[in-house]
C-alpha cells in the first residue's frame, strides 16, 4: 500500500533502532511507559491522520478562512478534525500529568505532530499554538492562573496564541509600543496593535487565551522593560466561569500565499480602553519568559517543515511509481519498447534520493533534537543535564533553520518530479509548496537563525560545546570506519568535519575584528554547512544501524543471492536504502558543501562593499 504523510517504518527505525528511546522507560520519568504504548500513540496518531486530518487539506486551502465583522470561520471540515483532536487529548502528550499532560517523551509527540503537519498544517498548527501559550502559564502563572487556564488550554477547550509582532516591531520585538498600565485590582490595561498572529480568532474554541508582550508603563526602553501578559479574549472570572467578551478585536486576516486554513490576524488591543490581561511572570522579564519557550517552539516549527517535506516526497514517489512516461534509457532506440514508470528513469532517481537523504536526515535530525530534551528532564547528574542543554542549545537554530529551508526545496522538488501535473490544484504537492513557505520566516527567520548560530552559539563555553558536537560526531565516524561498506564514507565525512572545524574557526574569528559584517554575510551559508553536516551524521549514523541489521538477514550471502533477498524482502530492502542514501549524500552532496566552505572562508566582502544605489533599482 503506498504510504501517505509519513513512513511509518522509518518512524520506528529512528526511534528505536537509531536513537533508541526504549532507554528513556528506564527513567523514573517515564518508568510507567513502554514501546508498546509509543507503537499504539503512533498507530492512532497516524490514522487520525490519515483518515481524518487530511481529507481536510483541500478544503483548508479552497474554502480558506472567512473573516466577517470581527470574527474569523474556519472551513466547516475543520470542526470535526479538531473535535477529535480534543477528544484524543492530542494537546499536551508531552506534559507533565499533574498539569494536564500525557506524559508522553517529547520525541514521542515530535513524530505525532510530523504527521499531523503533513496531513493538514492548518489543522496541526491549533495543538502547537495552544500547548506554546500553555506552556507559559505552566512555567510561568501564579497558582490562581494556572487554576484559570491550564486545564482548559491542555484539553483543547480554549485556544491559545502568541501576540508578539508589530508593525514596527517585527523581529526586533524590544521596539514593540503596546503598553500596560496596572489597575487597582492588580489587572493591567492594555493600549495598543499587534499583527501576524496566527489563531487569534477561530470558531473553534470558546475562548482564546493570549500571552501578550506589552510595556509597563515607565518602564525602561528596549528588551530589558518588556512584560508578558494573559490576554483572554472573554474575560474569565475567579470562579473559572466565562465573563464579558475582553476588548481585543480582530481587525483583519492577511490574504496569503499559503495556509490558507489557518487565520493569520491583525488585533487591535483596548480600542474601546477596556482590555485588561494579568502580568505573566516578573515585569519587564517578558522576553525572557519568551526566549525560555524559544527552544521548544523553534523545534515544533522544524517539524511543522518536516512533516509537509515527508508528505511531499511519498507524493512524488508514489508518482514516479506510478506514472509511465518514456522508454528506459537502455532503450531509447528501440521503437517497440515499453513505456515505463519515471521512477525507472535516472534523472528522476536523483531527485528522488535526493529528497529520501533530506527527509529522512531531518527526521533524525529533529528527532535526536527532541530527545536530548527527553534526556534532559530525566538525567540527575548535574554536569551531565548542562552539557545536554547546551548541545540542545547549540543545535536549535541549525535545526529550524536548515530543516524549514530544506523542506522548502523538497516541496520544490516533489513538484518537479510530477512535472507539469505538480504546479495544478489537482495534486497535493502544489499546496505544500505553498503551505511550507512560511515555516523559514516565523519563530525567527532563518536569518535570524544564522545570525543566532554564529554570534551565540559556536562560542558557547569558550567553543568546547561546538567541540562537544565535532567530539559526538567523531564517536559515529569511529564506528562506521569498522564497518567495511561504509569506511571510505566515513574518512570523507572525517575529512569534512576538520574543514568544518577550521571554517567555524574562521568565522568565528572574523566575527570578532573588523571584518565582523563580512563575516555576518556569510552566516546563512554557514548555518546551510553546519545543517549538511548533521544530515551526514545522521545518515551514516543510520547507517551503521542498518548494516547490522541487514548483515542479520543476509549471513553469508554471496553477491548474487544477497541481490536477489533485496529484491524480495522488504526489510532487507529498507536497510539497503539506509545505507545507499548514506553513501549518496555522502558521496555526492558533502563534497559540495565542502566547497561552499572554501567560499565562506573566503569572507568575500562584495554584498558589505557595494553602495545601496549600486543594487541598481
Amino acid at each position: 500500500m503506498a504510504q501517505q504523510v509519513i513512513d511509518p517504518r522509518d518512524v520506528r527505525f529512528v526511534l528505536y533502532e537509531q536513537l533508541k528511546i526504549e532507554k528513556l522507560t528506564q527513567s523514573k520519568l517515564y518508568g510507567d511507559l513502554n514501546r508498546k504504548v509509543f507503537d499504539m500513540v503512533i498507530d492512532e496518531a497516524r490514522s487520525l491522520a490519515v483518515k481524518e486530518i487530511l481529507p481536510t487539506a483541500v478544503d483548508g486551502d479552497r474554502e480558506g478562512c472567512i473573516f466577517e465583522n470581527g470574527k474569523v470561520r474556519v472551513p466547516a471540515s475543520f470542526h470535526k478534525a479538531y473535535k477529535l483532536l480534543k477528544e484524543g487529548e492530542w494537546f499536551a502528550l508531552s506534559d507533565d500529568p499533574e498539569a494536564g499532560g500525557q506524559g508522553m517523551p517529547l520525541v514521542i509527540l515530535t513524530a505525532v505532530m510530523e504527521m499531523f503537519h503533513g496531513a493538514n498544517t492548518a489543522i496541526a498548527g491549533l495543538p502547537m499554538l495552544g500547548h506554546g501559550a500553555g506552556k507559559l502559564v505552566e512555567v510561568f502563572g501564579t497558582p490562581m492562573q494556572k487554576d484559570l487556564f491550564l486545564d482548559k488550554m491542555y484539553s483543547g477547550e480554549w485556544g491559545g496564541t502568541m501576540v508578539l509582532t508589530e508593525a514596527d516591531a517585527g523581529s526586533d520585538v524590544g521596539n514593540l509600543a503596546t503598553i500596560a498600565v496596572k489597575n487597582d485590582d492588580g489587572t493591567y490595561s492594555l493600549t495598543g496593535n499587534k499583527i501576524f498572529i496566527s489563531g487569534a480568532e477561530q470558531d473553534l474554541t470558546e475562548n482564546i487565551i493570549n500571552p501578550v508582550l506589552a510595556r509597563i508603563e515607565g518602564a525602561p526602553k528596549g528588551s530589558a522593560g518588556v512584560s508578558l501578559f494573559i490576554v483572554p479574549k472573554i474575560w474569565v472570572n475567579e470562579d473559572g466561569s466565562l465573563g464579558e467578551p475582553n476588548d481585543i478585536i480582530c481587525t483583519g486576516i492577511e490574504e496569503k500565499i499559503g495556509l490558507h486554513g489557518g487565520a493569520t490576524c491583525s488585533l487591535t488591543l483596548g480600542g474601546k480602553g477596556n482590555c485588561k490581561g494579568f502580568l505573566l511572570g516578573k515585569a519587564n522579564k517578558g522576553l525572557a519568559a519568551m526566549f525560555h519557550m524559544m527552544n521548544e517552539e523553534r523545534l515544533s516549527v522544524a517539524v511543522q517543515a518536516q512533516g509537509m517535506a515527508s508528505a511531499a516526497y511519498l507524493y512524488a514517489l508514489n508518482y514516479a511509481r506510478e506514472r509511465k512516461q518514456g522508454r528506459h534509457l537502455t532503450q531509447m532506440t528501440n521503437p517497440d519498447a515499453p513505456q515505463v514508470p519515471i521512477i525507472q528513469h535516472p534523472d528522476v532517481r536523483r531527485m528522488l534520493i535526493w529528497m529520501k537523504a533530506q527527509v529522512e536526515g531531518n527526521r533524525s535530525f529533529n528527532y535526536y533534537v527532541a530527545s536530548l530534551i527527553d534526556s534532559i528532564k530525566i538525567t540527575e547528574n548535574a554536569e551531565e543535564k548542562k552539557r545536554l542543554e547546551n548541545l540542545m542549545a547549540l543545535l536549535t537554530p541549525i535545526c529550524k533553520g536548515y530543516t524549514t529551508e530544506k523542506a522548502n526545496e523538497v516541496c520544490l522538488m516533489a513538484i518537479q518530479v510530477y512535472g507539469g501535473y505538480g504546479a495544478c490544484k489537482d495534486f497535493p504537492v502544489e499546496q505544500l509548496f505553498r503551505d511550507v513557505k512560511i515555516t523559514t520566516i516565523y519563530e525567527g527567520t532563518t536569518g535570524i537563525q544564522a545570525m543566532d548560530f554564529l554570534a551565540r552559539k559556536i562560542g558557547m563555553g569558550k567553543g568546547m560545546v561546538f567541540k562537544g558536537l565535532l567530539f559526538e560526531i567523531g564517536k559515529t565516524i569511529i564506528q562506521a570506519k569498522e564497518i567495511p561498506e561504509l569506511e571510505e564514507i566515513a574518512k570523507s565525512l572525517e575529512k569534512a568535519i576538520n574543514k568544518f572545524g577550521q571554517t567555524a574557526l574562521t568565522l568565528g574569528q572574523a566575527a570578532a575584528s573588523a571584518k565582523v559584517l563580512s563575516a555576518f554575510a556569510a552566516a546563512n551559508q554557514f548555518l546551510e554547512l553546519a545543517g549538511d553536516v548533521m544530515i551526514s551524521w545522521m545518515l551514516l549514523w543510520r547507517a551503521i544501524a542498518a548494516s547490522t541489521a541487514l548483515k542479520k538477514i543476509l549471513g553469508d550471502m554471496d553477491q548474487e543471492q544477497a541481490k536477489k533477498k533485496l529484491a524480495k524482502n522488504k526489510e532487507a530492502a529498507f536497510y539497503d536504502g539506509q545505507i545507499q542514501t548514506a553513501c549518496y549524500f555522502i558521496g555526492s552532496q558533502l563534497p559540495v558543501a565542502c566547497g561552499k566552505m572554501d567560499a565562506v572562508m573566503n569572507l568575500e566582502a562584495a554584498a558589505i562593499k557595494i553602495t545601496d544605489a549600486g543594487f541598481g533599482g
